[in-house]
């Protein structure tokens, strides 16, 4: 049997106590008259009896509570499970199960707010009158004499402010609530709505962050501490005076003592209780910030800002928070060597992506989040210098005209570029005549490149780099082949992913799967990849970049597997780059500066960003299985569609 149901078969029983019985049948008398006086002469003072009238015509629907959602915080988890942040607005709430909550709460709750809510329609006559004796002797609202019923109409639909009317509406309404739903859902919604300090709504939160566990285990000790926060949350919060909050704790006890809800042992074993106190977790920032911001600021595009903040989604990320955990800790380490070698200023941005789904399993958007949100994996638009080159050359594969070991010149060429004239250079300035395809690549040669791009067209490049997902801005000049754009290194590394998968893709995400607090799927990103490229083309594009790794630029990403990879590196140094894939995991690496100078004389992708790369592939493929690529055995090219004229 479930501690709810043991708690909602077995509700408290209201004793009887002739003493207090009797000066509550005072109460009921004596505060009933002044309740009337008041009400008469506030109803005056408005205007009229009819004006009250009017208003209370005009109270809420409380049938609408059947569609009442609350405010509930977002939680954002890695692809297993593992949570990074919560988000949400004012409210960091929690809604949790009637059975998800600790019977001991309950109790004390009831014990301190409201011992006879099981036996009045929704008003406590006795109480009201109480709380009016004490308002007409004082001149002025002191005590409130609710109801838990009378409290949480007065949280979803009335306003703060402290008014005889307001009470007079609270009323109303909790008499109207009560024949809508029955008690124990009252007691539930109320349990899920109320406030307990800290920006914490609700008893799983409060639970989670006073101490630690969730409410369902919470002791009879820490249930009547709990339950005395309800009246001043911060002030009789433990975490600001434990005194206080002893002292409130006692209260609730020797209530629940009174009313024989406990036994004299139970309420010794609970005051004598060591109370171990969690902590405050609203508005706590992010494990792993780069990754929760991206997610964040995609999903508030989606469903909108409120959706996101109060509606309660389990968000699913694609991240691996042991791969994350490493990227960080790697681009902090390189980071510090650098500056060491006098690169000051440097950013660091890397994202891992896995070829086979597109899913990000990793990254990170710079060397520190906390002095700089700006995400560079996602945001920031550099040149990709080099590392555009394996767009050409997979458009001059895909036309079929050249395969990896045709003859390329590297020789001195011009072409005539808008009203000037463009002459290609090398990095090292120099020609090394005739090579294979392959060699260009591997060397990263440029005068080939542009050259290739010339003969198979740039807008033909320009249409396959589009298929590959690059959506930031191209034209047609004839430098496009030497990385005259400006992506983003998601971009980049998506399209890489694409060349390892050979041409099958899913549109790369952070995100798998988005559900609301009930499990209902509101986002479902499950791969469904299409064959947007060439196989052979994408084979052979893998198979020289796996050259340039083992006898071109990119010799320091050798790392004992098969790693297909390219440099790159802008004319200015101030780009420098290394995308490298495994078949299980693509990764780009790049560095530069957020003001775009100059890196260092002489920097490169080959020498600064390899040994980066290098390095958090093989503690990220510690544990993963040595793979060679392998190209589908058949490759089988689409035939020309020819159109019939009509008849």
């Amino acid at each position: 049997m479930s501690s709810s149901n043991t708690f909602e078969q077995q509700q408290p029983e209201i004793p009887t106590f002739p003493s207090f019985e009797f000066w509550r049948q005072i109460g009921l008398i004596a505060g009933g008259t002044l309740l009337s006086i008041n009400m008469l002469a506030s109803s005056v003072a408005a205007g009229s009896l009819v004006g009250l009238f009017i208003s209370l015509r005009n109270l809420p629907d409380v049938r609408q509570i059947r569609n009442f959602l609350p405010a509930e915080t977002s939680y954002i988890y890695d692809i297993k499970g593992k949570l990074f942040v919560g988000i949400h607005g004012e409210a960091n709430r929690k809604v949790v199960a009637p059975d998800q909550i600790s019977p001991n709460l309950k109790r004390a709750v009831l014990a301190i707010e409201d011992s006879y809510f099981y036996n009045h329609p929704g008003i406590d006559p006795g109480g009201v009158g109480r709380a009016a004796l004490v308002n007409w002797m004082a001149g002025s609202v002191q005590e409130g004499g609710s109801t838990i019923t009378m409290q949480l109409v007065k949280n979803l639909f009335l306003t703060k402010r402290r008014a005889f009317t307001r009470k007079i509406a609270e009323a109303v309404l909790a008499i109207r609530l009560e024949q809508v739903i029955s008690k124990n859902q009252i007691l539930d919604m109320y349990l899920n709505q109320v406030y307990w300090g800290h920006n914490n709504y609700g008893v799983e939160t409060a639970a989670r962050t006073y101490f630690n566990k969730s409410a369902a285990n919470l002791t009879l000790g820490e249930s009547a501490m709990m339950a005395g926060l309800i009246q001043a949350p911060e002030k009789f919060s433990p975490f600001v005076n434990m005194d206080l909050a002893k002292q409130q704790q006692k209260l609730v006890l020797e209530r629940m003592l009174k009313l024989r809800w406990i036994t004299r042992q139970e309420h010794d074993n609970a005051i004598n209780q060591k109370i171990k106190l969690g902590k405050i977790s609203s508005f706590q920032p992010s494990t792993h910030p780069y990754v929760s911001n991206a997610v964040t600021q995609e999903l508030i595009q989606k469903f909108g800002h409120d959706a996101v903040l109060q509606g309660g989604m389990r968000v699913q990320t694609t991240v691996d928070a042991n791969l994350q955990r490493i990227a960080e800790a790697t681009i902090k380490k390189w980071h510090k060597t650098l500056k060491g070698q006098g690169l000051h200023k440097n950013q660091i941005a890397l994202v891992a992506i896995d070829p086979r789904t597109q899913f990000v399993k990793a990254l990170v958007g710079g060397v520190d989040s906390k002095a700089s949100e700006f995400n560079r994996v996602t945001q920031a638009l550099r040149q990709p210098g080099s590392a555009f080159k394996p767009f050409v050359y997979y458009t001059a594969f895909a036309g079929g005209k050249f395969t990896p070991e045709t003859t390329v010149l590297d020789t001195p060429v011009t072409y005539p570029d808008n009203d000037t004239q463009y002459s290609p250079r090398n990095y090292d300035n120099t020609f090394k005549g005739a090579m294979p395809i392959r060699t260009a690549l591997a060397l990263s040669r440029n005068v080939p490149a542009v050259k290739l791009g010339q003969a198979v067209g740039i807008k033909k490049v320009i249409e396959a780099s589009r298929t590959l997902g690059i959506t930031s801005p191209m034209e047609a000049v004839t430098s496009l082949p030497l990385g005259a754009i400006a992506v983003t290194p998601l971009e980049i590394a998506s399209a890489y992913a694409t060349f390892a998968s050979y041409g099958w893709r899913s549109p790369p995400t952070l995100i798998a799967r988005v559900t609301d607090s009930n499990g209902n799927v509101l986002l479902d990103n499950t791969p469904k990849p299409r064959l947007v490229l060439d196989p052979w083309a994408s084979a052979a594009v893998v198979d020289v970049m796996q050259t340039a790794v083992t006898n071109g630029t990119g010799r320091g990403a050798i790392i004992g597997r098969p790693v297909a990879g390219k440099t790159g590196t802008t004319s200015s140094e101030n780009d420098i780059w290394f995308i490298g894939s495994v078949p299980q995991l693509t990764t780009a690496i790049w560095i530069g500066r957020d003001d775009n100078k100059q890196l260092a004389r002489g920097a490169t992708g080959g020498g600064m960003v390899t040994p980066i790369w290098r390095d958090f592939m093989q503690q990220a493929l510690k544990d993963v299985p040595i793979e060679k690529f392998k190209p589908p055995s058949k490759f089988s090219r689409p035939k020309p569609v020819v159109k019939k004229k009509p008849k």
